[in-house]
């Protein structure tokens, strides 16, 4: 495992912001499983969890008009380092009109023992959720949450409480990780949830 301070790296045209290793679920399809980086990125472990101020020097050491978009996501889920997401949101607000996302496993609540879709409000833009099975047991067998049977269920309460606060948000499953049943699923779960559905590509 080679480690970096890789804070924010290029995907595309959005700027991503990697803000923790720390992460409660541990699936068997991650790419961190096998990997140190993403599309040949540096590495994406951290040789310490960064503060807002090294979070924010990061961000301005870039050129914030070359992007379309600034997404909390890295080796880790955004939302075990919440108060420095939120920080960092409420400065990006300040810096650009332009749009801010999070890529979490939607178990932000049970990290932090609270109902943290409400601080979302005004700060985030879109919430992209891996919900990864309609099938609490599919879904605890590849996913592997340290909550266990409690975590498929909070996932989708956070789903359904997040559209309250965020503008967007979307529910995704990973290509050939589920049946095309389960996916059919899925689509009618996000419907009923209010949310959009999305299949990603296996990387």
């Amino acid at each position: 495992m080679q480690k970096e301070m890789t804070i924010v790296y290029p995907v595309h045209s959005g700027l991503y912001i990697n803000l923790t290793n720390r992460c409660p679920c541990a699936c068997t399809f991650c790419i961190r499983q096998k990997n140190d980086s993403v599309y040949e990125q540096n590495p994406l472990w951290l040789e310490h969890e960064p503060s807002f101020e090294e979070v924010k020097a990061a961000i301005l050491s870039e050129d914030l008009e070359k992007y379309s978009e600034f997404v909390f996501c890295g080796f880790g889920e955004p939302t075990e380092a919440l108060d420095v997401l939120l920080q960092t949101a409420e400065f990006l607000k300040s810096k650009t009109k332009k749009p801010v996302r999070i890529n979490t496993n939607g178990l932000g609540n049970l990290v932090n023992k609270k109902d943290i879709t409400p601080l979302l409000k005004g700060l985030i833009d879109s919430v992209s959720i891996s919900l990864n099975s309609s099938d609490p047991k599919i879904y605890e067998k590849n996913c592997r949450p340290k909550f266990g049977q409690e975590s498929h269920g909070a996932m989708l309460e956070f789903a359904k409480n997040a559209a309250k606060f965020v503008p967007n948000v979307t529910m995704t499953t990973v290509s050939t990780t589920i049946t095309h049943e389960d996916e059919k699923k899925c689509r009618a779960l996000c419907q009923k949830l209010g949310v959009k559905y999305r299949i990603r590509d296996f990387i």
